[in-house]
């Protein structure tokens, strides 16, 4: 069947009010559209017709070999937990890591893509993942690869709104979350882990700490293994060594090198508008960026081109742009004597 006829028959089973048949033709379009590569319209309505599942749970609603039966607790409080809620298109493509980082996340990957072997041999499937490491490594860059990769919603948890004042509701906040992502089968990502997971004996608020340490572990014990929970931190140190043990892998992410910043460089300047007025120098610049993060390294590169774009005549509108080095130089400079006063 083709789009144009699947939609005839959502239309033609709506008007009818057959919720079953309109339930079996809507799963099928997301299948027709996972296979003619329609990834994110497909997880777009896959999520759509699960929460029109939800609203209408208290009707029977059926599909064979269908994943649809469920309860599931979505509400206005909910929807206010989650900082976003998104599909991903990048891939390993878009990630500049060591290739020992690189490794162990296509481990990860590959694990969920040989979940029916695994389970034949009944062997678990790691889903708990904690990246650690610098400010600015690509930590969050690498969870959108993992969502990409895996073609799964990812939903982004507001920390802001999950930690409370109130005795008991960041755990009751942490749960619902958790829920979620047990019924859709998705990616929990939560960054600044550090601010939930902190050890039980760590700072003032050590009862309010410890209640919130022991759900996140009765969480990770019961997550099912087709949904993901990846946790980023900068200071690993400070989380709780029960909940560091209960992660299925622990990935670290370090400052670039000299050669994976030329990787940056090459990735960020992949579509060929622009080049460097004098490239002879551009290696010299390298080594006066090692020392400073990817994020910090491509935010001066990119100031470098808006900047030189400016100092052109407004008349002037070339096919390549060039690149003040001497700028970049400059912006590089700048940024690691602000770090270092930080």
């Amino acid at each position: 069947m083709s789009q144009f006829e699947y939609i005839k028959d959502i239309a033609k089973y709506g008007l009818e009010n057959d919720q079953e048949k309109l339930l079996n033709i809507l799963n099928e379009l997301i299948e027709h559209s996972k296979k003619t590569r329609k990834i994110n319209f497909a997880l777009q309505l896959q999520s759509i017709l699960k929460e029109a599942v939800h609203q209408q749970k208290n009707n029977s609603l059926s599909r064979v070999g269908s994943e649809m039966y469920y309860n599931r607790v979505e509400d206005k409080e909910v929807n206010e937990l989650i900082l976003e809620k998104l599909t991903s298109d990048y891939t390993f493509k878009n990630l500049v890591v060591n290739n020992k980082t690189k490794d162990e996340l296509e481990l990860f990957i590959k694990e969920h893509e040989a979940h029916d072997l695994l389970k034949k041999f009944d062997l678990p499937i790691a889903n708990k993942v904690l990246l650690h490491g610098p400010s600015g490594c690509g930590k969050t860059l690498a969870s959108y690869v993992l969502a990409g990769e895996l073609r799964k919603m990812m939903v982004v948890v507001n920390l802001g709104a999950v930690v409370s004042s109130k005795l008991g509701e960041t755990s009751k906040n942490l749960a619902k979350i958790f829920r979620k992502a047990a019924f859709e089968d998705c990616i929990i990502f939560i960054d600044e882990f550090d601010s939930l997971g902190k050890v039980r004996d760590y700072g003032q608020d050590h009862g309010e700490m410890k209640r919130v340490v022991n759900t996140i572990l009765q969480l990770f014990d019961y997550l099912p293994q087709s949904s993901i929970v990846i946790a980023a931190t900068n200071q690993k140190d400070m989380l709780d060594n029960a909940l560091l043990r209960r992660f299925d892998l622990s990935i670290e992410f370090d400052l670039p090198n000299k050669e994976q910043i030329k990787e940056l460089v090459t990735l960020t300047l992949k579509n060929g508008q622009f080049k460097f007025d004098k490239p002879r120098n551009v290696s010299s610049i390298l080594r006066d960026a090692v020392g400073l993060s990817f994020y910090s390294i491509q935010k001066t590169l990119i100031s470098a081109i808006k900047r030189s774009i400016f100092s052109l005549s407004e008349k002037v509108i070339p096919l390549q742009a060039v690149i003040q080095t001497n700028t970049w130089k400059d912006l590089i400079l700048q940024e690691k004597k602000s770090l270092q006063k930080a």
